[in-house]
């Protein structure tokens, strides 16, 4: 929310997986080359969508049936965020020539876009029916089926990879993704470790082994990566993550002044990538609190599709909410899926499909909706998430933190989901977002701490209109007192408690997110504090934080 990610040039030397990949789409496009020579004097000329759209309009206006022009027209509405349109068109597009692999590829990773995975991943096998070893299609296929939780076959694909070509650094690190997400921490270090082997400028796999929260980087690890910073030629991607697994190093050996200039230094490269507006956010929160008023809901009361399935676990990035799902995953009623991209997907579609092609406010069209409508988008997210549930329990967890921005959104919709809303030390959850690599938002110190407080007033709103809705867990509270707080957390659910909930690490599912390690061991206290050592240089952020940060965990009356 707010933030726009901005074009980066790279470093003039290309990675050879860049080459492999470069190559096996430049083969991809000469199976059909353009046969129009209007058609290739339009894709010609990249740099003005809006114009090449209209001339492909006017030349399939005269040639209706022209694949190689639907595909091109596709391509251009999917790069102005008309996907909708694009959808349309590749679909035409296959209709008169089901042979068009290029468009085929291309309409399979539109469907990974827009969140629908069991289409993409049948173009996806038609596509490996007729080329099984394009490494194109088989990396496509792993992401999907890693997306819809099948880690067991993408896992083998990335194996596959990995191991046909041995030389490429791109599939050792997924390779290592993959095994860090099913707990195979050895491995996994062991291919990232491979991957730098082959590309010694990776700073993603460096970034990766930081990631892993118990792992330790050697002696040789630090003048390793010092020496690559030193390059002139290495991607702009490659030198933030560098910057980041160095913060991560030295944090590690309590050289905390270097540690945050290293993690200083990725956050300001990565902010002039950004264009942030907190005042966008700011307004997002206003615009649900005009919306969302108890006459409003009371007017919705009965509205939506009644299932009870869904546990929504939102809040602020690195807040405890990963922990909180591991708890919940070891209840026999309820199964863990992933960071569901449903809800944030249904919001952007009420944007777009009710805008008459121009992009409106979600929550006006959403305020204008009547009960069977809401019923219906309710029932939509259901479906989509029903590709995620594979052990037939009775609930199911969407853990994604931001969904907190959709509250109004879920509540109208799926009104009988349970909300569970949790929350850490303002410092301590700003600093632990400050201190790792996304590849999209990095806001400033000073940044963070308003987005903490805008978070802190939106929840404080819908506890005042929707009184007991969302169950709150504060983190230390969790850490402090783990079976109380789990029990009153199973009390809101209305589900018995389980003991084997207390002993959540035992539990083996996938988990991808940076907390992953950390689920896998007993709760621990020993890091609650460690926002301390960072304290003389995290002013901003404090003075930013305000009555959010002194009135903790209690909300102060400014943002009631």
């Amino acid at each position: 929310m707010g933030q726009r990610r901005m074009s980066s040039r790279k470093g003039s030397a290309a990675s050879d997986e860049e080459d492999l990949f470069s190559t096996a789409a430049a083969e991809l496009r000469a199976r059909r080359p353009l046969r129009s020579g209007r058609l290739r004097q339009i894709a010609s000329d990249p740099q003005n969508p809006a114009l090449a759209q209209q001339e492909l309009q006017a030349y399939l206006a005269r040639h209706p049936d022209d694949a190689d022009a639907l595909s091109l027209l596709a391509q251009i509405s999917a790069r102005l965020g008309r996907r909708s349109e694009a959808l349309s068109l590749w679909r035409r597009c296959l209709e008169l020539a089901p042979d068009f692999a290029g468009a085929r590829f291309d309409l399979a990773n539109l469907l990974v876009q827009l969140n629908k995975f069991g289409e993409a991943l049948a173009e996806t096998e038609r596509l490996l029916g007729e080329d099984d070893g394009n490494p194109l299609f088989r990396r496509l296929k792993a992401n999907i089926l890693g997306m819809i939780g099948e880690d067991a076959p993408s896992l083998a694909i990335y194996e596959g990879l990995a191991a046909n070509n041995p030389p490429q650094a791109e599939f050792w690190l997924s390779y290592g993704h993959a095994l860090r997400a099913v707990g195979q921490q050895a491995k996994s270090i062991a291919a990232y470790r491979k991957a730098l082997e082959f590309r010694p400028s990776c700073g993603l796999a460096y970034w990766s082994l930081a990631h892993l929260k118990t792992f330790r980087f050697d002696d040789a690890d630090i003048p390793a990566m010092q020496d690559q910073l030193k390059r002139a030629d290495i991607s702009a991607d490659d030198r933030v993550t560098l910057q980041f697994a160095l913060g991560k190093a030295h944090e590690d050996r309590g050289s905390y002044e270097h540690s945050f200039e290293h993690y200083a230094k990725a956050n300001a490269a990565m902010r002039l990538r950004i264009d942030y507006n907190i005042e966008g956010v700011a307004s997002g929160v206003a615009r649900n609190k005009a919306v969302f008023t108890p006459e409003f809901l009371k007017s919705r009361s009965g509205a939506g599709c009644p299932a009870p399935d869904p546990i929504f676990v939102l809040g602020l990035p690195r807040s405890g909410t990963t922990l909180v799902e591991q708890i919940l995953s070891s209840h026999s009623a309820i199964e863990g899926t992933a960071e569901l991209p449903y809800i944030p997907a249904l919001a952007a579609q009420l944007a777009e499909d009710q805008g008459d092609g121009r992009r409106t406010d979600t929550l006006d069209v959403l305020g204008k909706l009547e009960p069977p409508a809401l019923a219906a988008l309710g029932e939509e997210y259901l479906e989509s998430a029903r590709l995620h549930r594979k052990l037939g329990r009775p609930f199911f967890i969407d853990k994604k933190p931001r969904n907190f921005l959709h509250i109004g959104l879920i509540h109208l919709i799926l009104p009988n989901a349970k909300i569970i809303d949790v929350r850490r030390h303002p410092v301590a959850c700003c600093l632990s977002t400050f201190k790792s690599y996304f590849s999209s938002a990095h806001p400033r110190l000073a940044e963070l701490g308003q987005f903490y407080r805008h978070y802190v007033e939106l929840m404080a709103h819908f506890d005042r209109v929707l009184p007991g809705r969302v169950h709150r867990i504060v983190y230390e509270t969790l850490v402090a007192d783990p079976e109380g707080e789990v029990r009153r957390l199973f009390d809101y659910l209305e589900l018995p408690f389980e003991e084997r909930c207390l002993r959540f690490y035992e539990t083996e599912r996938a988990v991808r997110t940076p907390s992953a390690e950390q689920v896998r061991r007993p709760i621990y206290t020993d890091a609650l504090d460690n926002w301390r050592h960072y304290e003389p240089w995290l002013g901003p952020l404090i003075k930013s934080l305000g009555s959010a940060l002194t009135c903790y965990p209690e909300v102060p009356e400014d943002l009631r």
